[in-house]
């Protein structure tokens, strides 16, 4: 899923888990209304990415296995001369520049200029006769190499999974020169071997190197989907990121649709009526993603089921709750709940009674629930003893930003209505004590609620390594059922090295 940064790792991977090949799955003829999730990636993004194509390349050539040479050629008054280049090794690799372009056939175009290579190793030879094949002499090669590559990885889909194929591969040599012994000067034996070894070389040179590239192209891209599952996976909580349907590809950005179903406890959410539509999405900043009412409102209702929606406030910032104004009613209303007892030989718990209902509205993300506020105090040597139990409905207005690698949730309107109040030192219910929490839960209790509520969630991204991206002038807009995130970002260039280095 697009839901971090953390899917955002190697120049292939991130392009390719965005979009799949239409031909090997089905989506019906209204697939958008299954759609509860959607990654928008811009050419500008591509571009930023494509600058570390040089790494997948340079891992691909450092990681292939050239095989042993062998060949034989009958030659006038020689007979048959027969080689053999064993120990093929690659040295001293370094590319001039890529180029990547999007397509409209659901292919990624890749070219990769001028591609210096020096290749070393054993070259064995010697004449054969008539009778008999005698190779008796050795001598040590280079090979100087300049070479461009182009590559067209096309996307296919299986099992609702992108699957990449970059077999469509080819290198054109501008430059093949074989040096022995380190002589550097032409004679007839490096023009000999030469001519005899450069077409088998340069046909196993393609085979080998663009095999890696596929591989390296297909490990990048499990790996990517792998790190996108676990974001959106938290215990018994799972997001369903399979695709929804086929991918929008234009040669300024490509767009992935996801289902975006929560899966809670062997059941599953269910998506009919997506509002989704291409239009919804610019072309102004790097990235986007677009979040279904339906995806977040599963999400909490999970977190309820899931027993996540609890707070338990003590010590210091239960004294912040109930000292936020220093007036006589409020003198009173702590005299009276805590009855002399230490702030920290108290507890409040807040919890949600009712599943959360989330609504996206353009002043921000509604939340309604009946919400339970529990105080009790823990005398030495005694049971705990609930003081103070009241219910209350709640409608609070969100909005949510995030910066320095943070999630902020702001509440900027807020309501609530009283359903159960019992105080054991008030049993009449001074109306007074009411009026002065139900103040300060507006003031105070939300807040805090919403800001436990982000440092949370923070610390859940953060431990997927969300941090470890540069995410850029992040923006959070809300509209009518859905919200968009869109940003511009800088790439980590060692979490692509350190996965290269440990994997291949």
């Amino acid at each position: 899923m697009c839901w971090a940064g953390r899917m955002l790792l190697g120049t292939f991977s991130l392009l390719l888990v965005f979009v799949h090949g239409a031909a090997a799955c089905d989506f019906g003829p209204f697939p958008y209304r299954a759609t509860g999730i959607v990654c928008r990636m811009t050419k500008p993004a591509a571009l930023l990415l494509n600058q570390e194509t040089a790494q997948v390349i340079q891992a691909a050539f450092r990681n292939a296995r050239f095989p042993n040479i062998t060949g034989e050629r009958s030659m006038r008054l020689l007979g048959r001369v027969a080689y053999g280049l064993t120990n093929i090794q690659v040295n001293g690799l370094s590319l001039e520049r890529s180029e990547v372009e999007l397509k409209e056939d659901n292919a990624i175009h890749i070219a990769i200029h001028n591609v210096t290579a020096l290749f070393k190793g054993t070259l064995t030879y010697g004449y054969a006769g008539a009778w008999f094949l005698q190779l008796f002499h050795s001598v040590d090669f280079e090979i100087e190499s300049s070479i461009d590559l182009q590559l067209n990885i096309k996307l296919t889909c299986q099992k609702d999974q992108v699957v990449p194929d970059a077999s469509d591969c080819y290198l054109t040599f501008h430059k093949l020169t074989l040096h022995l012994q380190g002589d550097k000067q032409p004679g007839w034996l490096k023009q000999l071997f030469t001519d005899f070894i450069s077409f088998t070389l340069k046909l196993v040179l393609k085979r080998e190197v663009c095999k890696e590239i596929n591989s390296v192209a297909q490990t990048l891209t499990n790996f990517i989907l792998d790190l996108a599952a676990n974001f959106v996976r938290d215990e018994d909580i799972i997001v369903d990121i399979s695709l929804a349907s086929d991918p929008v590809i234009k040669a300024s950005y490509i767009e992935s649709h996801h289902k975006g179903l929560v899966l809670y406890s062997n059941n599953s959410s269910v998506l009919s009526d997506s509002v989704f539509s291409p239009s919804l999405l610019t072309e102004s900043r790097m990235l986007y993603f677009w979040f279904s009412e339906h995806s977040l409102s599963s999400l909490a209702s999970a977190a309820f089921l899931d027993g996540r929606l609890v707070l338990n406030l003590t010590g210091e910032k239960l004294q912040e709750l109930f000292e936020m104004e220093d007036t006589e009613v409020q003198r009173k209303a702590v005299q009276m709940i805590f009855q002399g007892t230490s702030y920290n030989d108290s507890v409040a718990k807040v919890w949600s009674l009712t599943q959360p209902q989330i609504s996206l509205q353009p002043e921000g993300t509604v939340v309604r629930s009946l919400v339970a506020l529990e105080v009790s105090i823990l005398p030495a040597g005694e049971e705990p003893r609930v003081v103070l139990y009241m219910e209350k409905e709640i409608m609070v207005t969100i909005q949510a930003t995030y910066a320095e690698k943070k999630l902020i949730l702001q509440p900027v309107d807020s309501s609530i209505e009283i359903k159960m109040f019992t105080c054991a030192a008030d049993p009449s219910g001074d109306p007074s004590i009411q009026s002065f929490l139900k103040n300060m839960i507006l003031v105070a209790g939300i807040p805090e609620v919403t800001s436990s509520i982000a440092s949370a969630l923070t610390s859940l991204m953060n431990s997927k390594r969300l941090d470890l991206f540069d995410i850029i002038n992040p923006e959070i807009i809300t509209r009518m059922g859905y919200v968009i995130v869109q940003l511009d970002f800088g790439f980590p260039s060692h979490l692509l090295l350190n996965f290269l280095d440990k994997s291949l």
